[in-house]
């Protein structure tokens, strides 16, 4: 199979057709560095979108599933059925933290993480995530005039949003505060928040 540089259909609509590197990773039991060497080499079909980020094609997932004889390593949860997770931090150590806890949490969650508001507006059409995780002060576009920006976007209006932020309420309230139905949480949060956060989150996945 030869690998791909463009997605081999871009429309925002076919979100489930493809899935990050990480998640990729999962479904194969191998290592990221792994995944990245097999879309070198076409035996995974992968691109990169705007901001960089690799995307690989579920279809030759799976076909390399059956070619060596790999079970699936999130049979539990169907691979359009993942949860889908992009992650907005600019502070490197924390922004790893987040996602090598999610990598660790549960096979079924797909995330993206990105350094940047920019950087988020870039990707999120393309992964359609069904909750956005976010600081909210950052250089460029902050978490701030992302939320209020996606919250004006009918396309959105299912997403849940968490916001991440050492600012303290009057901080944030001399901000503008934050758009209705953003969950807050104060930093630094600790892991078994986080385990209740997503033990208790429901989204209805088929009606994303």
């Amino acid at each position: 199979m030869n690998k791909l540089t463009s997605p081999p259909n871009p429309s925002a609509d076919h979100a489930d057709d493809y899935c990050g590197t990480t998640y990729a990773a999962k479904l194969l039991g191998l290592s990221v560095g792994s995944i990245q060497h097999l879309v070198e080499q076409g035996e995974l079909a992968g691109w990169k979108t705007q901001g960089g980020h690799r995307r690989i094609s579920l279809s030759s997932v799976r076909a390399y599933q059956v070619k060596h004889n790999i079970k699936n390593t999130t049979q539990k949860t169907a691979p359009d059925k993942r949860l889908r997770v992009l992650l907005v931090e600019d502070d490197t150590l924390t922004r790893e933290m987040l996602q090598q806890y999610m990598d660790n949490t549960s096979p079924s969650i797909d995330c993206t993480a990105v350094s940047s508001g920019l950087e988020a507006l870039m990707e999120i059409s393309n992964i359609k995530p069904h909750l956005m995780i976010s600081d909210l002060k950052m250089p460029g576009i902050d978490g701030f005039e992302l939320l209020r920006t996606l919250r004006q976007n009918p396309q959105f209006k299912g997403m849940k949003i968490l916001a991440l932020s050492a600012l303290n309420s009057d901080e944030i309230e001399s901000r503008g505060g934050l758009p209705i139905n953003v969950i807050y949480k104060s930093k630094p949060v600790k892991a078994d928040w986080f385990d209740g956060f997503f033990l208790g989150l429901s989204i209805d996945l088929t009606g994303s």
